[in-house]
């Protein structure tokens, strides 16, 4: 068991992960699939935690579902082998000599070593492999799927990512309780941080208090590459947290998130110390005005397209038209940033279950600012999961 401020949650159970595996066989058979495969690595490891709850390190992990039995697991080489027996959900764990770090040693310890030949050879005996679906296509290694093509030279191959995906789109109640954990830990560092912010500090001392805290309350990372900008660098919708050090008459941008069992918080805010330039303090109300209307306009049943077209037209009767990136919000989950998207392009609305980041960020060349927060759609409305100064922050 686990206190946290909104109760005793559990840790997910082994038998949701099996639950996982078969929702992705039924759609499998939806598609005429007989074997998907999936791809993780260390900084891409979502797939791989939602269908085993492992989290590789140095070596590559491929998950392979048959459209009729248990799921196999494969790694590579002794190290990882013995990793994954202690903490991946799924039992069938096999050694691929492919799927090894990218400098990686000849190993002394003798391990039985599995091909896709040999793998799927095992799995003919139950069917014809005639359709293989691959997830995560754009991060597995070229090596890798010449062994599978090798393996199965007259299959047809398709991407599945959005079978997984999908799939991940909804949260069991043992998810969001994750995610509950993973936002409330990410708020309590958020406030230290704010707190330790003065001129002459620098962002990644800033970066470092809040690690600190996210560790003493349980985290076991971050969501993403955090960081904090400040000054110059605030027009950056992805940067990195440096030495430079915080003056007055800055804006200091915080992103930060932390990660709780394999699920990701997320907050964004900004903190303005002194008087900063007037288009930048504009940006910053009209970020902020874009975030609230969003969270209020998020409802079950409510249209994509109309959440997207509400943050457009505020951009453009505010003066800041096409200074978005994307629209105003994301899934999130295993992924701080995953599907689906709220944009113009689909038709989807807002379900039970469905787990957000309204993530508004707009920019110029000089200027940026991204107010988040996380938001669960319920049965009857919405929870907000970040609270804590959805404001202009002075110090």
């Amino acid at each position: 068991m686990i206190k946290t401020n909104s109760g005793v949650i559990n840790v997910i159970p082994k038998e949701e992960f099996a639950m996982r595996t078969k929702k992705i066989q039924q759609s499998m058979d939806e598609h005429d699939i007989d074997v998907l495969i999936a791809h993780g690595c260390e900084c891409e490891s979502a797939n791989i935690r939602y269908l085993s709850d492992f989290w590789c390190v140095f070596d590559f992990v491929g998950i392979v579902i048959p459209k009729v039995g248990q799921p196999i697991f494969l790694t590579g080489g002794p190290e990882s082998y013995d990793f994954a027996k202690r903490f991946s959900k799924i039992e069938d764990i096999r050694v691929h000599p492919l799927y090894v770090e990218t400098s990686a040693p000849v190993w002394d310890k003798p391990t039985d070593q599995y091909s896709f030949t040999k793998l799927f050879d095992e799995l003919r005996q139950k069917f014809d492999i005639k359709k293989i679906g691959i997830a995560n296509e754009n991060i597995i290694p070229y090596k890798i799927v010449k062994d599978i093509e090798k393996s199965a030279p007259d299959a047809v191959f398709v991407c599945a990512d959005d079978i997984i995906m999908k799939a991940r789109w909804y949260k069991s109640k043992n998810e969001i309780a994750m995610l509950k954990k993973a936002y409330e830990i990410t708020e309590d560092a958020v406030i230290k941080a704010v707190d330790a912010i003065r001129p002459g500090i620098s962002e990644a001392e800033l970066e470092a208090i809040w690690r600190g805290e996210i560790y003493r309350l349980g985290a076991e990372g971050t969501s993403y590459p955090v960081w904090i900008t400040s000054g110059p660098s605030t027009y950056q919708s992805l940067c990195r947290s440096t030495d430079r050090r915080i003056e007055e008459n800055d804006m200091v941008q915080i992103t930060l998130g932390a990660k709780y069992k394999g699920y990701c918080g997320n907050m964004c805010r900004a903190v303005v110390l002194g008087e900063i330039p007037q288009r930048h303090m504009n940006m910053i109300e009209v970020a902020l005005e874009c975030t609230q209307e969003t969270l209020e306009a998020i409802k079950p049943g409510v249209a994509f397209k109309d959440v997207y077209e509400r943050f457009r037209l505020r951009l453009e009767r505010s003066g800041f038209p096409n200074s978005n990136l994307y629209g105003p919000a994301h899934g999130t989950g295993l992924q701080e940033c995953e599907g689906p998207w709220v944009d113009n392009r689909t038709d989807m609305v807002f379900e039970p279950g469905m787990v957000f980041n309204v993530d508004i960020w707009i920019a110029d060349d000089r200027y940026g600012i991204r107010f988040e927060d996380g938001i669960i759609i319920t049965e009857t409305g919405t929870e907000i999961l970040t609270n804590y100064r959805r404001e202009i922050i002075r110090k």
